[in-house]
């Protein structure tokens, strides 16, 4: 059946096994564990490593092991969201290296899952990205399908703010171009970690992916969203994202939950569904985000089996 997770993003100043121990201690069954590159971070959210993959040797995959075992809490995926088709290659090619690292950790580690964006040369149209997003992602993928790893692509636009527009930085938004990247990678490892939050804000519908792409959801992210509709009134749909929607902590935002984790069950998905905190009234403290974690367990526990 479904495993209740979350994302290990929102406690970065927790350990690798701190955040399991939360896990456990909160009643969650597994976490989507990040494994960004040991840098400085370039947005919220992301720079976040607890397993730093670069430095995964045999000793560290049995600590990783000994603690998910003590805690009984599964790694649902391991998570690295960067821009592999940046208009910058330098970014670009760093990019794609280390997600090839993130995917030979996956299997080292016995997961079998990596979640990831697509990315997007944002300055350029979706046509005009396709050929360099077909030369970057065909090794990446032949490598996934040598170690069968999934690879589950977030739908986030990633066009939220002045320096993201008007493209947006990952490629992978809409069915229409989810399809395409199906039809031209002939793989079985390629689909979807769904979050319906985007969705939303985007005015399409949430609960349609689920029935159209069942066969392709790896792995599913938990985040709701509020539409502020009187700042909608004033800056239009053609302004930046952030000035008109509000990530929001599950059941807190205009997703029906019940409506949603049915149609989950009712297409027969029984993977992750792992709670991504970016809720801007939870972040003020370590305690207010272990807070966020423990309503959002409790909330989605009501429409779980």
């Amino acid at each position: 059946m479904l495993q209740l997770g979350f994302a290990s993003a929102i406690v970065p100043d927790l350990t690798f096994r701190e955040v399991f121990e939360l896990a456990r201690d909160i009643g969650y069954d597994c976490v989507e564990v990040m494994c960004w590159p040991v840098s400085k971070a370039e947005r919220r959210y992301a720079g976040v490593t607890h397993i730093d993959v670069a430095a995964l040797d045999d000793a560290k995959i049995a600590e990783i092991q000994q603690v998910v075992g003590e805690t009984g809490v599964s790694i649902s995926a391991l998570g690295y969201y960067p821009n592999c088709l940046s208009a910058d290659r330098a970014e670009a090619t760093a990019a794609a290296e280390h997600l090839c690292r993130v995917i030979e950790a996956s299997h080292r580690l016995g997961i079998g899952r990596v979640n990831t964006f697509i990315g997007r040369d944002h300055t350029q149209s979706v046509e005009a990205n396709w050929p360099r997003l077909v030369d970057t992602w065909t090794p990446i993928l032949e490598l996934a399908d040598r170690l069968d790893i999934r690879i589950g692509i977030e739908n986030c636009p990633m066009s939220f703010t002045e320096d993201e527009w008007p493209g947006g930085k990952n490629i992978a938004v809409s069915p229409a171009i989810w399809r395409k990247l199906f039809e031209q990678f002939a793989t079985s490892n390629l689909g979807l970690n769904y979050d319906p939050s985007h969705m939303v804000w985007q005015y399409m519908d949430y609960l349609a992916p689920i029935r159209n792409f069942s066969q392709r959801l790896f792995h599913v992210h938990a985040k709701d969203v509020r539409i502020d509709r009187h700042r909608l009134n004033e800056v239009g749909i053609l302004a930046y994202p952030l000035q008109y929607h509000t990530p929001k902590l599950p059941g807190l935002g205009e997703i029906d939950w019940g409506a949603f984790m049915s149609t989950l069950l009712d297409v027969g998905y029984a993977g992750p569904v792992c709670v991504e905190v970016e809720d801007r009234a939870y972040e003020g403290s370590l305690e207010t985000r272990k807070m966020s974690l423990v309503q959002s367990h409790r909330y989605l526990k009501n429409f779980m089996p």
